[in-house]
């Protein structure tokens, strides 16, 4: 019915279209600062958001698995109990997370799904 080179183009063809209906039906939202998100965490509450911030120095709990990221600002608590993480989740370092924003007991706070790390820098200094 069809010669192997017109499958092979309506092939692709409709792979095209579906990666391209893919990205533009689940465009990714455009990662939030800290700040960005508590000037109204109200209208961000129970979306899926991607947020950055510094982790708080001294702020990590690995027993209620919980640290707090900040801004210029604002700072905000952050749960990771269901989080993947990048490995080397620590003080003063530029973490990426994926969540939920909701509020707890009057706090806000970020469930998050994916916590992604930078990496240490060489020209960091070393601590002794």
């Amino acid at each position: 019915m069809f010669t192997h080179r017109t499958r092979l183009l309506v092939i692709g063809a409709v792979l095209t279209i579906a990666l391209a209906a893919t990205l533009l039906l689940e465009a990714p939202e455009a990662t939030k600062s800290i700040d960005e998100v508590m000037e109204d965490p109200e209208s961000l509450e129970g979306r899926e958001i991607a947020i950055r911030g510094e982790v708080l120095d001294g702020s990590i709990n690995n027993n209620t698995s919980t640290f707090i990221i900040h801004g210029e600002d604002n700072q905000l608590l952050i749960d990771f109990s269901n989080a993947q993480t990048s490995g080397g989740l620590d003080d003063n370092r530029t973490i990426y997370a994926e969540g939920i924003l909701v509020e707890k007991n009057g706090e806000w706070v970020f469930e998050a799904e994916v916590i992604k790390t930078s990496c240490p820098s060489k020209y960091e200094e070393e601590s002794e």
